[in-house]
């Protein structure tokens, strides 16, 4: 039996369809417009007239949240807390880890790959730090931070069974090329992120990605494009944005926009445990953070993650841009899919997982669809 969603407004990712349709089971088999609709036996039919199907998000940045982190190390309660996040619309996330001892970040891989048979929407592995930069460490700690090493990647690779996909780190540490070279035969994506390095060297380095744009790294100068400059110029390079309006100002965000358009861009939410729970003190990778009014602070003042959901990142880009609802799709899907080979995510079309979302007019979030499974969300 499959089931049929009509009369919603749907977002492809490549087209937009207005009152239109979508049938699926675990994937989807057909999308068009209801013109073009022909009831079959067993059809469970839901109305969905006036509202919106988008495809589901995909997170490759987030370290936790309600109460949890990666780097708990417990599978149990990694799935647990990938469960939570359907009530923000992630269907797809990478888990994150962050700048600890080797010991710490590898019991956290090993933890991540056992959830990842506890819950298929765990797609991969984004390691962040330590081969960062201590200069632009912000909330990474700085006793653990260490020169890139391409012996102990292969090691954490091995450990993970193979499941990153991204690496934060500095490109501009010497000996750099043995520890890209290494990564780019595993398909694991180069961010530079927690970095200094000048334009000249990310010219030369093997980064394709900028981790959390504006954040963590040599920023905007007349002078020096630096990081941030290189990720809006360069055309090859994807860049993060945490839009949570505490991370980046929203002309910068509106900037950003303008200048790398929505072709070039990765929502993220860099989420940490205290997302979904009340104000107070949390932790992050060790260090004391106070959150309030949902933003996370280590007690030096500097940004410690954030409590973003991914649906409020989602409004915040339409309201700081007033892009289109079609532009954002591809900022919090389509090009997460593309850049890292989901090939059956990111897009409504026959074939695909049935990964998607029902919002109201509103951009509220209903109902989130993930592997043909409906979760009516809280």
């Amino acid at each position: 039996m499959s089931t049929v969603f009509t009369g919603a407004t749907i977002y492809s990712g490549e087209i937009v369809i207005d009152n239109g349709y979508i049938r699926f089971d675990e994937t989807i088999q057909e999308v068009g417009p209801m013109t073009e609709y022909e009831e079959q036996d067993n059809d469970k039919i839901i109305d969905v007239t006036n509202k919106k199907i988008i495809p589901g998000f995909i997170d490759i940045h987030s370290h936790g949240g309600y109460g949890i982190d990666n780097m708990d190390a417990d599978p149990e309660k990694i799935n647990q807390m990938v469960d939570e996040f359907l009530n923000e619309g992630i269907t797809s996330y990478f888990a994150t880890t962050m700048t600890q001892t080797p010991e710490n970040i590898e019991a956290a891989l090993i933890a991540i790959k056992e959830a990842m048979k506890l819950n298929d929407r765990i797609l991969g592995i984004h390691v962040e730090g330590p081969f960062i930069n201590v200069e632009y460490k912000g909330a990474q700690s700085p006793d653990h931070i260490i020169p890139a090493d391409v012996e102990l990647m292969k090691k954490w690779q091995e450990l993970s069974g193979g499941a990153i996909r991204l690496v934060t780190y500095a490109p501009e540490q010497e000996n750099v090329e043995s520890f890209e070279k290494y990564c780019l035969s595993e398909d694991i994506v180069l961010s530079a992120g927690h970095s200094a390095a000048v334009y000249s060297e990310l010219k030369e380095s093997s980064a394709t990605h900028i981790t959390h744009l504006f954040n963590g790294q040599r920023g905007l100068h007349h002078r020096e494009p630096g990081v941030a400059g290189y990720g809006l110029l360069e055309g090859n390079v994807m860049v993060e944005m945490i839009v949570d309006g505490h991370h980046i100002d929203h002309k910068m965000v509106d900037f950003a926009y303008r200048i790398k358009g929505a072709e070039g861009i990765v929502l993220i939410t860099d989420s940490m445990r205290a997302k979904g729970l009340p104000d107070g003190v949390s932790e992050l990778g060790g260090q004391k953070v106070i959150v309030k009014d949902a933003t996370a602070r280590l007690e030096n003042g500097s940004l410690a993650g954030s409590a973003l959901t991914f649906i409020d990142a989602f409004r915040n880009m339409i309201e700081f841009t007033n892009c289109s609802i079609e532009e954002v799709v591809l900022m919090s899907s389509t090009n997460q899919a593309k850049e890292f080979n989901l090939a059956t995510k990111g897009l409504l079309k026959p074939n695909y997982d049935a990964d998607f979302l029902v919002l109201d007019h509103n951009l509220n979030l209903e109902q989130t669809i993930y592997g043909g499974q409906v979760h009516q969300c809280q």
